[in-house]
């Protein structure tokens, strides 16, 4: 998935991006509410979002992305655990809250947990025809023989499986698959895509162009 990380504490911020980077997560992380606007209209799976930044509320720039119809899953990471500022959270537009110190495990659960509701999964395990993904495990199987797949490949196939359904532009498709500091030439989405669509099925990722990308459920 592509996170963006918004923390001023630079102990826990490099932490936290070390340890979710090393889960295969892209991380994006911002320091100051400014930084995280000015990514506000790049592609995210989910928002890491603390409250009191040296420039403002990370609740309120979250109560501001749902007032312009930004629907990205966003957690609050923060110290503040009386009732009333969980409440404010929540009713600010947070999917939910986390209250400071906390373990990076329990972080990363939360994060899967909110990105299934979001995709109205249940399950960190999705079933599409012959093609099974374990989102927790990193997993991947086609008529249930396990498939070896690649870092990339991977990234690909949970930001497409996650947005089952519907087309993702190939701009979108990078970005979530690389980050704001990725580097991609012009054809590595296509080369990793053939590559993958070899392993799950030509048939299983549709392209158009000018729409980008769509994972294509079992009914389609």
């Amino acid at each position: 998935m592509r996170l963006l990380l918004l923390e001023d504490d630079p102990i826990l911020g490099q932490g936290l991006r070390a340890f979710l980077q090393a889960e295969g997560h892209v991380v994006d992380w911002c320091r100051r509410v400014d930084q995280a606007r000015a990514l506000s209209h790049d592609p995210f799976d989910t928002l890491l979002v603390d409250w009191q930044l040296p420039d403002g509320s990370g609740v309120d720039w979250i109560r501001s992305l749902r007032a312009h119809g930004n629907r990205t899953p966003a957690l609050v990471l923060t110290a503040r655990d009386l009732l009333t500022d969980r409440i404010h959270g929540l009713d600010s537009g947070a999917d939910d809250y986390l209250v400071k110190p906390f373990e990076p495990e329990e972080l990363s659960a939360r994060i899967r947990a909110v990105r299934r509701r979001s995709a109205g999964e249940a399950e960190s395990r999705l079933c599409f025809g012959d093609i099974a993904l374990d989102l927790a495990g990193r997993s991947a199987w086609r008529d249930g023989e396990p498939l070896t797949l690649t870092a990339r490949e991977w990234a690909i196939t949970e930001a497409l499986a996650l947005r089952a359904g519907r087309f993702v532009a190939k701009a979108d498709l990078e970005a979530l698959v690389l980050g704001m500091d990725g580097e991609v030439s012009s054809n590595a989405l296509e080369v990793h895509i053939y590559s993958l669509r070899k392993k799950v099925g030509r048939a299983r990722i549709e392209n158009s162009r000018g729409l980008g990308y769509r994972w294509v459920t079992s009914g389609d």
